[in-house]
C-alpha cells in the first residue's frame, strides 16, 4: 500500500484526545525533551501524551486537530492552548496522580521543571502550539507542514502563536512558517527554543 501524501490527507478540527494521544506520542519517539522527561520508555511516553491530553480536554477553548489518510488513519496532530487557560486545580491534580502513577515520578518532576521554566516565557495573550507531530512512517511526505499551515490559518490569534521546541531541526520548519526565536532556555540537558509567530492578519 503505498504511504500518505499530503495531497490525500483530511483534517479532522475536533478529535477526540483518546484519538491525537498515541500519534503524539509515536510522533516524539526521538524527540529530545520527551526523551528526556520519559527516559526513552514507550509505555512512559505513551502513558504520559495520555494524561497530558486528557487534562488539556478539560480547557474551554482548546484545540485539537488530526491529519488523517484516505483509509481514516491518523497521521498527525497538534495540540494549543488559547491564552491565559490553565487546568484547574482538580483537574492539575487529576493529571498529576495519573501521571506518577503511569509514568513514576521522575517523568513528573522533570515535566514540571520543563513547564516552570517554558510557562514563564510565554508572552500575554497568545496561543500556545503545546504539541505537533508526525508518525515516523509519515515524516517528509508533507504532513508536518500542511497541518502547521492549517492550524495557523485556522487559529484567531490576534496576539499570534507561541511554542517551545528542544529539537533544532524543528526550528528551522517554524521558521519558514513566520515563527522567530525569542530566547534559547536551559532546562536540565536540554536547550530550549522559544519562538513566536505574530499575528499577520489585516
Amino acid at each position: 500500500m503505498p504511504e500518505p501524501d499530503a495531497g490525500h490527507l483530511e483534517c479532522d478540527d475536533a478529535p477526540s484526545p483518546a484519538r491525537c494521544a498515541p500519534v503524539l506520542a509515536a510522533a516524539f519517539v526521538r524527540e529530545p525533551a520527551m526523551a528526556w522527561i520519559s527516559g526513552g520508555s514507550d509505555a512512559v511516553r505513551q502513558a504520559w501524551f495520555g494524561a497530558t491530553l486528557r487534562t488539556h480536554a478539560t480547557l474551554r477553548g482548546g484545540r485539537r486537530h488530526l491529519l488523517a489518510d484516505r483509509q481514516g488513519q491518523p497521521v498527525a496532530a497538534a495540540l494549543l492552548t488559547p491564552p491565559s487557560a490553565v487546568p484547574s486545580g482538580a483537574a492539575r491534580a487529576a493529571w498529576a496522580a495519573r501521571t506518577l502513577a503511569g509514568c513514576g515520578p521522575r517523568a513528573l518532576v522533570r515535566t514540571l521543571r520543563y513547564l516552570h521554566r517554558t510557562e514563564a516565557e510565554v508572552p500575554p495573550e497568545v496561543w500556545t502550539l503545546e504539541f505537533i507531530g508526525v508518525k515516523p512512517e509519515s515524516v517528509g511526505r508533507g504532513a508536518g507542514g500542511r497541518l502547521l499551515g492549517h492550524v495557523i490559518a485556522e487559529t484567531p490569534a490576534p496576539g499570534g502563536i507561541f511554542l517551545t521546541t528542544a529539537d533544532e531541526a524543528n526550528v528551522r520548519l517554524y521558521r519558514r512558517f513566520g515563527f522567530t526565536t525569542l530566547r534559547r532556555l536551559q532546562v536540565g540537558p536540554l536547550e530550549v527554543t522559544a519562538m513566536l509567530r505574530p499575528n499577520t492578519r489585516p
